[in-house]
Order: C-alpha cells, then sequence, then structure tokens
C-alpha cells in the first residue's frame, strides 16, 4: 500500500503527464533527445508542482469510448467549419442566434468541462455560463432554428459518451 502511495505521490495523474509528454512532442515536431528529456521533466513536474489543485482526479472508464470521442469531436469541428462559413458571409438576417440552457445528466466536473470546451471548440456555439448546482449549462449558438433539436443532438452526440467515459 505505501508503495502505491509513494507513486501517487511521485506522479500524481499518470493521464495528465502522458497528455503533456504527447502535446509538447507534437509542438516541438522533434523525438530528439532534449525535447524528449524536456517533455518527460515537464510531464512529470507540472501534475507534481499542481497536485494539491485537482480536486478531481481524472479517471477514464471507457479509454476506446474516449478515442473514439476525440475523432469525433474532430469530425464535427471540421463540418461545423464548413457549415458555419456560409452563415458568416451570407446575410446576416438568416441567422437565427439564440442562448438556450442544456440540463445536464452528468455530474462529474471532468466530464461537465469536457462538454462545456466541446461545445466551445465547435464553431458556431459557445459555452456561456453553467448552474451553481451544476444542473445545465448556458449555451448561445450562432445559427439555432430549433433549439430542441439541438440540446438532443448534444445530450445524444456528446453528454451520452462522456457519462460512459468518466
Amino acid at each position: 500500500m505505501q508503495s502505491s502511495t509513494a507513486k501517487r505521490r511521485l506522479l500524481p495523474q499518470p493521464l495528465v503527464s502522458l497528455v503533456l509528454v504527447a502535446v509538447w512532442l507534437i509542438l516541438n515536431q522533434s523525438i530528439e533527445p532534449g525535447p524528449i528529456l524536456v517533455a518527460l521533466l515537464l510531464g512529470w513536474f507540472l501534475p507534481w508542482a499542481t497536485q494539491t489543485f485537482w480536486l478531481f482526479p481524472v479517471k477514464i472508464r471507457n479509454w476506446w469510448l474516449l478515442v473514439r470521442y476525440a475523432f469525433t469531436v474532430l469530425w464535427d469541428i471540421t463540418l461545423s467549419n464548413i457549415v458555419i462559413v456560409p452563415l458568416l458571409l451570407g446575410p446576416t438576417k438568416k441567422l437565427q442566434p439564440a442562448f438556450f440552457e442544456l440540463p445536464l445528466d452528468i455530474d462529474n466536473p471532468i466530464a461537465i468541462t469536457v462538454l462545456a470546451n466541446t461545445v466551445t471548440l465547435t464553431p458556431g456555439t459557445v459555452s456561456a455560463d453553467i448552474a451553481l448546482d451544476r444542473s445545465c449549462l448556458l449555451i448561445h449558438g450562432l445559427h439555432v432554428p430549433d433549439i430542441d433539436a439541438a440540446i438532443a443532438h448534444i445530450k445524444q452526440r456528446y453528454e451520452q459518451p462522456l457519462r460512459e467515459i468518466f
């Protein structure tokens, strides 16, 4: 048990460490010894130095679904760009902007954060606020002809997988 606790103190967030190493190497576009060493140091040091701030540890229950979710989000970002550009370049009278509340069925703070960021990353939508009791997200959409359809889409496409991932 002490061994596990000691490992946890030395590497408090292994997933975050792995992501930091990968991002550093991608940004440097190099797998030479220098950038690898810096990536490993940052991957260890940043989670270690900030471990007191992590109120909710990241626990992934379904890795395969997380990978699929990431590809879904990348695909949706691409499609949204294709749909939004003509709307932005066309007459603004055709736009139907709207604020709407998305009732949340998830309560995991990490999952809610990922959902809010997913909405914001998708062109044409932004997460504007979250209820204090975490019961709903306030979302603004640039063009929302049917609010109920938008809510159903976000819940089915993003919230449901996040409930299974986290």
